[in-house]
């Protein structure tokens, strides 16, 4: 929705735009029930089998569920109607599920990595025929998941999901690796040792997605936006002697915000050209919630709340 001003009159119009919520709800229900099965089997196993690495990688796929199910909580959340309240809904619930979805892993990936060290120190022989079926299965599992988000990349809930999937799909391969290098060379040393190379890609992926969801929550113009054109190109509109008061925030982790003050001396161009430019930024830089207020310069346009 836009809502314009200048001095004299204010003028309304609303669009709507980029309401990017794919269709995701089957993937979440089939991927939360693979993983769900996938990781009482490999504690099972990894038990069983006395395998560090089955473990480490049964408690990075419980986290997978777990964020599987805030992100679809989240992207439930989002479909809500505003409210008095809540004018916006609450389509931030997905920021706050990534974010809550890495702060868990990053936990959990730190209680596996103080197990791995200590194994390292005294490493027990592990049934390598089992770990590597279950590691197996595992991949299957993980590239299918992966599989049913790969079309949900503009989102950061669905994104981090399809990314985890592919890592541990490549992590399960990993494990079949050791155990068959365990069954040839005999080195023990290497269970743990997969331990600590599955929690320094699971960090790696986990701090990149909390880096950007703290960024979200924080209201920081998301990645995919590059302030600096945005300014530029409300700044090349005809007659904009300047503009002020710019922000862009992520509204979710897939709706865009923006307000701006555009000084424009020859006064309001009328609603047709507010509109276009609704429209443009949408196209170009998938803003989709616009707002901005035109001024013509008489009073001080001085940016008093730390914009750009």
């Amino acid at each position: 929705m836009a809502y314009f001003m200048n001095t004299h009159a204010h003028h309304h119009t609303h669009d709507h735009h980029g309401h990017h919520h794919a269709p995701h709800g089957n993937a979440f229900v089939i991927g939360i029930l693979l993983n769900s099965a996938f990781v009482i089997a490999e504690i099972i196993y990894g038990i069983t089998a006395n395998s560090l690495a089955l473990l480490a990688d049964a408690g990075h796929n419980a986290g997978d569920v777990l964020g599987l199910c805030m992100a679809w909580g989240a992207t439930l959340l989002a479909k809500r109607r505003a409210s008095e309240r809540f004018t916006y809904g609450l389509q931030s619930a997905s920021i706050l599920a990534a974010l809550a979805n890495s702060l868990i892993l990053m936990v959990a990936i730190g209680g596996v990595a103080w197990e791995a060290i200590q194994r390292l120190n005294s490493p027990e022989a592990p049934a390598a025929y089992t770990v590597m079926a279950v590691a197996a299965i595992g991949a299957v599992v993980n590239g299918l998941t992966a599989w049913l988000f790969h079309g949900g990349h503009h989102d950061l809930n669905i994104r981090s999901a399809f990314v985890h999937m592919v890592a541990d799909a490549a992590i399960s391969l990993g494990v079949v690796i050791s155990g068959a290098l365990i069954l040839k060379t005999g080195w023990l040393w290497l269970d743990p040792a997969m331990s600590l190379a599955i929690i320094v890609v699971i960090m790696f992926g986990t701090w990149q997605l909390l880096k950007q969801s703290v960024s979200l929550a924080l209201h920081a113009v998301p990645a995919s936006v590059d302030a600096a054109k945005v300014k530029a190109f409300l700044g090349g509109l005809k007659g904009v002697r300047e503009v002020h008061d710019l922000h862009i925030w992520g509204m979710s982790t897939t709706d865009i915000a923006l307000s701006a003050h555009l000084i424009m001396p020859e006064g309001h161009p009328g609603d047709a050209f507010i509109h276009e430019i609704t429209h443009e930024l949408e196209d170009f830089f998938h803003i989709g919630h616009a707002t901005l207020q035109i001024e013509v310069g008489d009073l001080d346009s001085a940016c008093h709340s730390g914009c750009i």
